[in-house]
This record gives structure tokens, sequence and C-alpha cells, in this order.
């Protein structure tokens, strides 16, 4: 897939199979990629500060590595330098609205694949566990925009969601026993009652691509 051809129609209905997305959305997000990258055929970190819709984003540098987590291509521990469009649409799948056409059975799976990588960019370790500390430093991301924004306030923050998480998820555990961390077991439980499905997207299908590439 060079960078002056466009994308095959074989490799659009592979790709619309694998991540749900249309053609008319794959071709979109195929200018996108190359609008990003400027015309190469792999797209690197430092292309995103092209994405406006990041720029007051809180957690935008945690977005951003999502792409290039490999655990969120394969299933394998490591990051990646590059990565292709197949990759990118991957990635954008997470952030698919659900259909009105999806299955009962679809929807929980694309549930539980969102979840799957909201929680990697928690664990920013990759150890399978969201520690307090993990954790505080997502809560001091959102609050550094406000007033609250003090160590102490995402300290309390953290701590407290954990032992809420504790409370929710592990009544196996012994009182005077440490809890370690939030497993993605956990994660599910915490998340049980919130529609993530719906409201988990980013606007990649609007960005502006005036300075795309031929």
């Amino acid at each position: 897939m060079g960078s002056s051809h466009s994308i095959s129609a074989t490799e659009i209905q592979q790709l619309s199979k694998k991540t749900g997305f249309t053609s008319d959305q794959i071709e979109i997000l195929h200018r996108r990629f190359k609008y990003l990258s400027e015309g190469r055929i792999k797209l690197r970190k430092n292309d995103f500060h092209r994405v406006s819709n990041l720029e007051s984003n809180p957690i935008r540098e945690k977005i951003v590595n999502a792409f290039f987590d490999n655990r969120n291509l394969k299933n394998e521990p490591g990051t990646l330098e590059e990565i292709e469009f197949g990759d990118f649409l991957t990635i954008l799948s997470n952030f698919r609205p659900v259909q009105v056409t999806d299955e009962a059975d679809e929807v929980e799976q694309i549930r539980i694949n969102k979840l799957r990588f909201l929680f990697n960019m928690y664990d920013c370790d990759g150890d399978g566990k969201i520690s307090v500390e993990e954790y505080k430093n997502v809560v001091s991301d959102l609050l550094s925009k406000s007033l609250s924004s003090e160590k102490d306030a995402s300290s309390s923050v953290a701590e407290a969601a954990m032992l809420e998480a504790r409370h929710m998820c592990s009544g196996h555990v012994d009182p005077d026993q440490q809890y370690e961390g939030i497993t993605f077991e956990d994660f599910l439980k915490i998340w049980k009652d919130i529609s993530i499905e719906s409201q988990m997207y980013v606007r990649f299908l609007t960005m502006e691509t005036t300075r795309i590439c031929k």
C-alpha cells in the first residue's frame, strides 16, 4: 500500500470484515492516514500532532501511545516505532460506535474490546494490573486543567478508587492483605453498568485534511 496509490477494493473488503468500518469510512480513514504520515506508508508518534482534536485532551499522550502498544494489535507485550494503515485502523476500531444492526453478542464483544483497550491505557507497565500509582497518574492527567490538580487530590482520588475496587471485586482478600491492583476481571466488574460501547469514540472521520499528500 504505497503513498501514491489508492487502497485496493480487496484490502478494503478485508479491513471492513476485520474492523467493522464501512468501505466509505475506510477510504476516508486512509486519506486521514496519508495526511498524518505525509504520504509515508507508516505512521510515527510525532505525526499525531496534526490531529487537532487531541490537542486539548488531558490524556492525549496515553491515547497516542495506545496506537503503538503491541498489546492492542497482537495481544503481545512491547511497543512499536511505526504502524501501518491496517494497524491504525485496528486501533481506531476500538472507538467505533455500536451500530443498530449489531447483534447482542457483537455488542458485548465490542464492549469487552473497548474495555481491554482502556485497561491497557491505564496499565502502563503491562503487568496485568492497574496499581494505585498508575491510577494516580491518570487522575493527575484528568485533573491537570482544573484547580484541583494538586498531587494530594490525585492521590486521594486514586486511593479511594482502589478501596472501592477492592470492596467490589475482592471479597476473598483478607482485611489485612494488601490489594495489589485492579485486574482486567475487576475492571469488567467496575465498568459493568457504564455503557462504554456508546461513549468511547474519537473524531477521525471529520478531521481536517487540507494538507493531504497526493
